[in-house]
């Protein structure tokens, strides 16, 4: 396992494998360690990364828009010498994902969006603006994320999952979360999907009310190549609840 940083500052870790690099970017908030469960899953040679203003990865840009992620992701993936890779995104990742794959779809050989939003409804955009004007009011993250993003029972049976994530949040800094959570919270579903030609597996859970499984059918229709996979019984974090269906979904995609 490699740890290291490129030349502009974003840190990475890397298994070095055979076939087609797979890539994963996180959520916000989160960090390259969401994709433990993943790591070691796949013979492909694997790479997760801490996006702008996460984890080790400083945030240098006043102004910030879906092409510094982009541009994030491409800077890596040269210095890295990956002519074409498999990404996978997830939240905020699969709209980084989606803007990856608007610009640059000739360096993908497949994409796969987890948990990724699409055409919110009034109540639902009002829901995120509340809470990310809570998050800028208390100057804090709150826990009460994780019951959006696991089940109850596993929350219960997972303690130290609930820990690490936790621990995750708490690391944040929290002018650098916000303005990235903005970004998140006033995305407009503006891609030029038809940009986006590689074949594409749009996932999420059953139970995730943040990306719902209608906004994952809905966005397939936009995405010419694609297909959609709802994980039964899944929340928002179901690729760490529900490891080995997405693991699955994800192995036969990329093959």
């Amino acid at each position: 396992m490699i740890n290291a940083s490129d030349s502009n500052g974003t840190f990475y870790i890397l298994n070095k494998n055979q076939g087609t690099p797979i890539i994963f970017i996180h959520g916000v908030g989160l960090n390259h360690k969401i994709w433990k469960p993943q790591f070691n899953a796949f013979e492909n040679t694997m790479v997760a990364y801490d996006i702008l203003g996460h984890g080790k990865t400083p945030l240098k840009n006043s102004k910030l828009s879906f092409d510094n992620f982009s541009t994030q992701l491409l800077n890596l993936i040269n210095e890295l010498n990956f002519k074409k890779i498999h990404l996978v995104g997830f939240s905020i990742g699969s709209l980084i994902a989606r803007n990856f794959a608007e610009n640059y779809n000739e360096r993908l050989e497949s994409l796969t969006l987890l948990c990724s939003i699409f055409e919110r409804s009034m109540e639902q955009q009002q829901i995120v603006n509340d809470r990310f004007e809570l998050s800028k009011k208390s100057k804090s993250l709150s826990k009460q994320a994780l019951k959006r993003w696991f089940t109850d029972e596993y929350i219960l049976k997972n303690p130290k999952i609930y820990e690490e994530i936790t621990s995750m949040l708490n690391e944040n800094n929290m002018e650098d979360f916000l303005k990235i959570y903005e970004l998140f919270v006033k995305h407009k579903d503006n891609e030029k999907f038809e940009n986006i030609k590689v074949k594409t597996l749009i996932m999420t859970g059953e139970f995730d009310s943040g990306s719902t499984p209608e906004m994952s059918k809905n966005l397939s229709k936009c995405i010419k190549n694609s297909t959609v996979k709802i994980i039964k019984n899944g929340k928002h974090l179901c690729s760490i609840e529900c490891v080995d269906e997405v693991n699955h979904a994800i192995k036969v995609h990329v093959n």
